[in-house]
């Protein structure tokens, strides 16, 4: 998330997580890993760079779900706004990836963004903008 008019975080996996995501969080079914594990596709990360790391479903994972979940970020208004931009890659049809907004003050987490179905094989790259009047994980 950045402040409109100044610098973004960018998270690329390669030292550790981010710091948006929790470190000492990484669910299990989540594996850190780049194109050259001998795990099958992506071969490389959405730039082509095959020693790049990302986040991945391990292979066990194949009929349940994780999740990652974010720190808390500051609420938004029209001098704070919030964009998150994500490159995704789904190789499998059954699979479904949603992202989802929980305020502080609530349960439940409400899902704001979701694909599915979509058996492409290639790097995809997504934009979700976040308005929230309470501190929020995503």
């Amino acid at each position: 998330c950045f402040n409109a008019g100044f610098s973004c975080e960018k998270c690329d996996f390669e030292t550790d997580l981010c710091k948006a995501l929790h470190e000492s969080n990484l669910q299990p079914g989540w594996i850190r890993r780049n194109g050259r594990s001998g795990m099958g596709p992506p071969y490389s990360d959405h730039n082509g760079n095959d020693s790049a790391y990302f986040l991945s479903l391990s292979p066990e994972m194949r009929s349940s779900s994780a999740t990652l979940r974010t720190n808390v970020f500051l609420p938004t208004d029209k001098e704070h706004v919030c964009q998150i931009t994500f490159h995704y890659w789904i190789s499998q049809m059954s699979g479904t990836l949603v992202v989802g907004l929980q305020k502080l003050s609530e349960d439940t987490i409400t899902n704001i963004w979701q694909v599915s179905g979509e058996l492409q094989n290639q790097w995809k790259a997504n934009t979700i903008t976040i308005n929230s009047t309470e501190k929020y994980e995503v």
